[in-house]
């Protein structure tokens, strides 16, 4: 039997990225993303299956693990925002939503799934996604660093909870050059500046990303979970020049 994956943000960069590494390594895929005209064609490709939904909206995780089957080796949360704002302008909408998506989603998405990825035949795993912002302070970002040290707690709780059966581990990403980024990565001056304030000079690829998730999401990872590791350039370890 092929091993099942689910991804959440299957249309995003990092999420696209990592769909195509799993199919590439032979893996059988469950997509979900919202825009159901970018996802058809993504599930065509990969020969994967796909739900349309917009995990906001009340009954959709539910909906998902319920189309993706009963058996599921791995699941990736690829869902994020980038909502950077003074402190003073941040409103209660905006982290409601921000902790909505990127936490509350992640965490319903996981005990959805949880019957799924108890049934797998060897250990299942699932991989959440945070940012360099959760544990180093940057202003613009109140909203989105609470959301985000929000997913790393939680991965540290699950890990506990769920093991031996299944592993659960968080990627902390540094700004990366997807689409969600762009507002950023368009400008030419402030993509200059924000690459050299990283000690490895660049800024970071969906390429980068899928690759730590992929390992994460494999056999390969079997002895790591309740883990955070950063794929930041070095920004979140090394102070700036």
């Amino acid at each position: 039997m092929l091993e099942k994956y689910l991804v959440y943000g299957a249309t995003g960069g990092v999420g696209s990225t990592l769909c195509r590494r799993l199919a590439a390594e032979g893996r059988k895929l469950h997509l979900v993303a919202r825009d159901a005209d970018r996802l058809r064609p993504l599930g065509e490709e990969l020969g994967a299956s796909w739900s349309a939904v917009d995990v906001l909206q009340a009954d959709a995780i539910t909906q998902v693990a319920d189309e993706a089957g009963a058996t599921l080796s791995g699941l990736a949360y690829a869902i994020g925002s980038i909502n950077l704002k003074p402190f003073e302008r941040v409103t209660a909408a905006d982290m409601e939503r921000d902790f909505r998506l990127n936490a509350v989603g992640a965490a319903l998405a996981v005990q959805a799934a949880l019957p799924a990825l108890r049934a797998a035949p060897t250990r299942a795993s699932v991989v959440l996604f945070s940012s360099v912002a959760a544990q180093r302070g940057f202003p613009m970002h109140a909203s989105i660093s609470m959301a985000k040290a929000a997913v790393e707690g939680l991965v540290r709780s699950l890990a506990a909870v769920l093991a031996p059966a299944v592993r659960i581990n968080a990627v902390a990403l540094s700004l990366t050059d997807t689409p969600l980024a762009q507002g950023m990565t368009n400008n030419p001056r402030l993509r200059e500046s924000i690459a050299a304030a990283h000690p490895l000079g660049r800024l970071g690829t969906a390429d980068d990303a899928a690759a730590m998730a992929a390992f994460l999401l494999s056999a390969q990872a079997d002895w790591i979970t309740g883990q955070v590791l950063a794929v930041d350039g070095g920004r979140g370890a090394v102070a700036g020049k």
